[in-house]
């Protein structure tokens, strides 16, 4: 296990799990993170609707990493 990986509390089997392709992800403390920089999610929902601009969405996938 390298140290990015020990650091993230990411499971020891990382990479196991297939990525959203096209999908990057920096939030390291998310359930569904690969602690590189991918999205493990089955499919996300991003909202909300009445966003103007990429500063007013978010994830609505998030799940806190414990």
């Amino acid at each position: 296990m390298n140290r990015e990986t020990e650091k993230c509390g990411c499971p020891s089997g990382k990479g196991s799990k297939d990525h959203i392709k096209g999908i990057c992800c920096d939030v390291k403390n998310c359930v569904y993170h690969d602690c590189e920089t991918y999205c493990t999610a089955e499919q996300i929902a991003v909202g909300p609707s009445s966003a103007t601009s990429s500063a007013d969405t978010a994830c609505a996938t998030f799940k806190e990493r414990k």
